[in-house]
């Protein structure tokens, strides 16, 4: 799996240096998180999100009626 995250850094790279200013800064963001989840034993990518302390407010909105 690690090598997998690698490749996909170093294309990220490879496109960010033909890219425009705003899209090489994004692609070396993206790369930066590629390698980072390519490194064994890293936080990255595998911690869940903290539960929500409310429900959405979707589900309170309306009468309930459709």
């Amino acid at each position: 799996m690690e090598e997998f995250y690698s490749g996909f850094a170093q294309r990220a790279r490879d496109l960010a240096e033909k890219a425009d200013p705003f899209t090489r800064r994004r692609l070396l963001d993206l790369a930066k998180r590629y390698d980072a989840k390519s490194r064994p034993g890293s936080p990255v990518g595998r911690s869940i999100p903290p539960p929500r302390a409310t429900p959405p407010a979707v589900l309170f909105s309306g009468s309930g009626e459709i």
